[in-house]
């Protein structure tokens, strides 16, 4: 009864905070029109994931919106049709990660500029080495990702990093919690505003190699994600306290 009592309210908790991360993506201009997604794993049927219902935007999301959906793409707990690119993504990054509770994608402003690219980013600031040997790129784009195999590549292209760079399509983070993912999406969108400014402006000067690798050990784990991200969601459930309905 315990056990059943905790899972059900470790449920509640990793909806919750799915909820706020969407709150938090569209005060962030994160929101593109039917695009993205977040999803977190099931404490109890862990080969599934909630996910935002399709064409509900990210400030309008409420914890009962979230829909459960299987690693087969079926919807299993709620009445709302999902985002079929949302599917392939996370179904396919989800499966081949076990460790990777909550994952995030969208089309971001500054994280599409930068994938245009076909960089990967480079330690220029503090905030950007949370990222120092902990990302990669999927060095190509065939088009909406409709098909199985597609996702399938793009969960390989992330390997074991936290985050992977879709190039000429947008950012794909994943994390132990939602926290986590929410926070690396966030940080990674400012790293790709910093990394298009800094080039403008003319070669910007990296960080070294050894200093960049101790700095990630404070700004890149997973304990940091976590603590990021609290204040942002006590901030954003204070202020949009129905997110939680």
């Amino acid at each position: 009864m315990n056990h059943d009592k905790s899972i059900e309210e470790e449920r509640r908790f990793r909806k919750n905070q799915l909820a706020a991360a969407f709150r938090l993506f569209s005060k962030f201009g994160f929101d593109n029109g039917v695009t993205g997604h977040i999803t977190v794993r099931d404490p109890e049927f862990t080969d599934s994931y909630w996910v935002n219902p399709y064409m509900k935007h990210f400030s309008q999301i409420k914890t009962s919106d979230l829909v459960r959906v299987n690693e087969a793409g079926e919807v299993v707990e709620g009445s709302s049709v999902v985002n079929k690119a949302a599917l392939v993504i996370h179904s396919a990054v989800h499966k081949a990660r076990p460790d990777a509770i909550a994952a995030a994608h969208a089309h971001t402003t500054y994280g599409q500029i930068w994938s245009t690219t076909g960089k990967t980013i480079k330690p220029l600031s503090q905030d950007s080495c949370a990222f120092y040997n902990d990302l990669t790129l999927f060095d190509d784009y065939t088009g909406v990702v409709y098909d199985e195999e597609e996702g399938k590549r793009i969960a390989e292209a992330l390997e074991d990093k936290k985050a992977s760079i879709l190039r000429n399509h947008g950012l794909l983070t994943v994390g132990g919690s939602v926290a986590e993912a929410a926070w690396w999406f966030i940080l990674l969108e400012r790293s790709c505003r910093e990394h298009v400014y800094a080039h403008m402006l003319g070669e910007p000067a990296e960080i070294s190699a050894e200093v960049a690798a101790n700095t990630y050990k404070d700004e890149g784990s997973s304990q940091a994600g976590k603590e990021q991200f609290q204040p942002l969601w006590e901030m954003i459930v204070k202020e949009q306290p129905d997110l939680l309905d």
